[in-house]
Formats: structure tokens, sequence, C-alpha cells
């Protein structure tokens, strides 16, 4: 009797075909030239509401999506907008902002890519950004960009390099974000409620310097010459800081703190109170951002409101130079500030 040799063992199903557009034209019943015409939302050619649909249905039931890497071959330059990525705790108000700008960059057909290169610095950073031959990059300052960071990103295919920070850069369009008008409005309001000797809280947090710096620089140059007294106040945004700097509060002799941002204000002012420190009697105290918990608040937080461009704004500024990559640089103010009198100052 003969015996059936076994089957062997079955392998791995084979990988399923990547379907393409040809594929669809097939099941839409159309050319190739329309499926690219569609899927890519070519305006220049009338194609009718039904046909879309009908290229739209079968793209979907098979599964395609066009190709970037070819459409950006095609065109000869990608619709990639780079976005640096923040290392460091940046808050709610440029949380909103930047979310902002990736909705507006979408809405103009643009795609986003947020680049997360850690360790990476200054011409290092510029020529990783470049490998991925981006159409524009928005740079938030937390990379200082030299001139030559600039020229390598442009001749890599970058028309549009744009950088938000204190200081402007040559041969990209600058957005001014100065932070010295944030320590300047507080310092301002401090002086006018008539104390003397203010407290700033620098974070301990790596990278936040940036930001507090020059915030500390504003609250100097607001009270230079008054005779009142600066001193800076190490705080980690933790409660096991913020409790020891409590602890050690009346030795300071400080009669207000400009406590950095909101969030370090409520976290500060929380420990404070808990340590007996009346606030705004014994200690007034002020933040920055005038987040909508600063107002919940017993006493009510004054603050430093921040009036930022919209994210379409800055998304309409990238969408311009990208059109006209040659066009002169400009240099735009992204940020104005004033004080928020309440019971906390």
């Amino acid at each position: 009797m003969t015996q059936t040799p076994p089957r062997p063992p079955a392998g791995p199903p084979a990988p399923r075909p990547v379907p393409t557009s040809a594929d669809v034209a097939r099941l839409a019943g159309v050319s190739r030239a329309t499926v690219s015409y569609v899927l890519n939302n070519t305006s220049a050619v009338r194609i009718s509401e039904p046909t879309r649909r009908r290229v739209r249905e079968a793209a979907e039931e098979l599964g395609y999506v066009p190709h970037a890497a070819a459409r950006s071959l095609r065109a000869g330059r990608t619709r990639i907008v780079l976005l640096p990525t923040a290392h460091i705790p940046v808050g709610p108000l440029y949380g909103h902002f930047l979310n902002e700008l990736q909705w507006a960059l979408r809405r103009l057909d643009y795609t986003v890519v947020q680049y997360a290169g850690m360790g990476l610095d200054g011409d290092e950073a510029a020529r990783a950004w470049a490998e991925l031959r981006p159409v524009a990059v928005v740079s938030f300052g937390e990379v200082e960009l030299t001139p030559q960071g600039v020229d390598v990103l442009k001749r890599s295919g970058a028309r549009a390099v744009i950088t938000l920070g204190p200081r402007p850069v040559e041969g990209a369009h600058s957005l001014a974000v100065d932070q010295r008008r944030v320590g300047g409005c507080a310092g301002a309001h401090l002086l006018e409620r008539g104390y003397r000797r203010i407290g700033v809280v620098v974070p301990e947090e790596a990278g936040l310097d940036l930001f507090s710096g020059p915030r500390l620089e504003g609250v100097r140059g607001a009270v230079a010459g008054t005779g009142a007294e600066v001193v800076p106040v190490p705080l980690a945004y933790t409660e096991e800081s913020a409790g020891a700097l409590a602890a050690r509060w009346p030795a300071l002799g400080l009669d207000a703190v400009f406590a950095y941002n909101d969030e370090y204000a409520m976290l500060l002012m929380r420990a404070l109170q808990d340590a007996g420190v009346s606030v705004p009697d014994d200690t007034a105290v002020m933040g920055a951002d005038d987040l909508l918990l600063g107002k919940l608040l017993r006493p009510r937080l004054s603050t430093v409101q921040i009036d930022m461009e919209t994210g379409q704004h800055l998304a309409e500024l990238v969408d311009r130079v990208v059109g006209d990559p040659d066009r002169t640089p400009e240099g735009h103010d992204l940020m104005g500030a004033r004080a928020i009198h309440r019971e906390s100052t």
C-alpha cells in the first residue's frame, strides 16, 4: 500500500501586491492621468464630480494612496514642511500655537513632518534636516541655525527657511519672539505696585534658559535705576523643590516674585501658602501666559498676557516664501505682551 508523503509545512502567506494607480484606473474605468488629477486635487483640469467620486471609491476599495516620493520627483520638490520638535516643555500657549500652525499648513496642502533630533546642534542639525529634502523648515530657536546651515538647507531644495527666536539669521526669514518683553511687563507691573525686592524664578529644567534668561533680563531692564533689587530664584518644577524654597522664603526677604510663567507661579504660590506665607500680603506672585487656571486660584493670579500672531499667519508666510524663494528675507514681530492685574499682586 502506497503511503501519501506528508505535506510540507505551510509557509507564510505571500505578501499582498501593493495597489497602483493603474489598478485604480482599471477599477474606476478612467485613465491613470485622471486618477492622478483627482487624488492630487489638481484644480487646473475639469473633472466631473461623479468621476471624482468613482476614482476615490476605487482607491479606497483597493487601499491605494499616492506615492509621495514619486509625486515629489514629478513636481521637482516635496511638499514637506519640517518642524524640529522642541526638547523642552514649551507650555500650553506655544502648544496651541504649534497645533494651529500645523492645521493651517495642512489646509494649504503641505505635509508637516516633526523632526526629533536629540543631540543635534547648529550645522549638524541643518544637514540632518536637509536629508529629508523639505520644501520649508520652520526652526523654533532651540537649535541655533547659522548662515552656513541655512545655505545647506537651500542647496538641498528648501525654498523657505524661517526662524523664530531673539536673533535673526542671515539668509533666513526671521520672526522675533522677544522674551524680554514678558519680563519687562512683569517688572514694570510689580514696580508700579510698590514692590522693591523682586524675585525672578529661573527654572532648573534643561533648555528653559532660552526663555528664562531673556525674561530675567527684561525684569532687570524694567527696574534699572529705580533702586529696586532683582534676585534670581532657582526652582525645579516639582512639589519638593517648591516646598524647599517656601521653607527658606522668609530668609530671602522678597516682597514680590515673577515666577517665570503661570505654571511655576501656581506651584510656588501653593507651596508658599502651605508654609504660612500670605499672598499678596507677605509676597506678591505674578506669572505669565494668562492660563485659565490662574483665574480660578484664590487669590486670582496676576499674569503677563502674551499676544502671539496666529499659526495661520506663519503658515501663510511659509506659503508665500515657497512660491517666491528669491524674495528678500523679512523680519516680523511675532509677539506682544501686557500685564494683567489680579489679586495676587
